[in-house]
């Protein structure tokens, strides 16, 4: 049996898929650790296919490419998972770049039996000079710029990785099921399939590291480095977290958990009284994400449907 399969999925960034296959061909993994890296094609329309498998023509015992037919990005993993013939299966995105030894420093205490999954180091590339305004420290900020960084210290973890840089052991897949197919980049109507899998196994105990030896380098577009980018990720993330949301909130206003009302006056409060610029921006962020998440328990009552993560998940239907 193979002991690592790398799992990429794929749509229409031929340009990136070809850094991350070059980044990945000149690993430096261990003899007698056995590996390969399968390539997930989601329908692109470029150049994408002919990318993936010159890597297969060149190493065929290293490289795999397969289409996935079915839309949406948590289709595509899922027949990664099926197809895969390791272990271990590493995730990484196709506009990543990653380090020499992030594949061994990733997987190795899976293999050991030390955990079930680990979470690496994620930075963008190139030279990052955040503006003024940007608050470096804040979760929403990170996110929308897929930045996970915990620190140079090796840890439990304690919140979900980011599906850019993440392994498990095959088993949990067939223990907790696979990536929801409601969740994910559009078509599915809200992101997080990745957290919401990892979510899934700190909520029953499993063991996670946090590992910033296994670093990837994930690209920064210009786009996403404005304000308004981030606000609108931190607007959907509170989309996405209420619909995910099962908690029973007893005191509603509306359909919407009081709770929620109570922070929001709190966070606009101190977003209108904050003079540093980050400081200020960091707040009004916090303030997006409750409304967001409002407007999603508001949506949920008027629709009278349950929460979207009390449903049955379409893979299961």
């Amino acid at each position: 049996m193979t002991d690592i399969t790398v799992i990429i999925c794929t749509f229409n960034r031929s340009s990136g898929l070809n850094k991350t296959l070059h980044s990945l061909a000149a690993s430096v993994v261990p003899s007698s650790i056995s590996w390969e890296v399968l390539i997930i094609d989601n329908n692109s329309t470029d150049a994408t296919a002919d990318v993936a498998k010159s890597f297969v023509k060149q190493q065929p015992n290293r490289f795999r490419y397969l289409l996935e037919t079915k839309q949406g990005k948590s289709f595509a993993l899922n027949r990664g998972i099926a197809e895969s013939a390791g272990r271990v299966l590493a995730f990484v995105d196709d506009d990543a770049v990653v380090q020499a030894d992030w594949l061994f420093n990733l997987s190795s205490p899976i293999l050991e039996g030390e955990c079930q999954g680990t979470g690496g180091r994620i930075l963008p590339q190139g030279t990052f000079r955040p503006p003024a305004w940007f608050p470096k420290d804040h979760q929403q900020a990170q996110g929308a710029l897929v930045i996970f960084d915990l620190g140079p210290q090796r840890s439990r973890l304690h919140t979900a990785p980011f599906g850019t840089n993440m392994a498990f052991r095959k088993f949990v897949f067939e223990k907790y099921g696979e990536f929801r197919t409601d969740l994910g980049p559009p078509p599915a109507p809200h992101r997080g399939e990745d957290s919401e899998f990892a979510g899934r196994l700190l909520a029953a105990g499993e063991e996670m590291l946090y590992l910033p030896s296994a670093l990837v380098f994930h690209e920064l577009p210009v786009h996403r480095m404005t304000k308004s980018y981030i606000q609108k990720w931190s607007l959907e993330k509170g989309y996405s977290d209420a619909a995910l949301s099962s908690e029973a909130e007893r005191y509603k206003i509306g359909g919407v958990p009081l709770y929620l009302v109570r922070r929001l006056l709190v966070w606009a409060t101190r977003w209108l009284a904050s003079v540093r610029p980050a400081q200020r921006f960091g707040n009004k962020l916090n303030a997006l994400w409750i409304v967001g998440q409002i407007v999603e328990h508001r949506r949920k009552k008027s629709l009278r449907v349950p929460r979207l993560g009390d449903a049955t998940p379409a893979a299961e239907q």
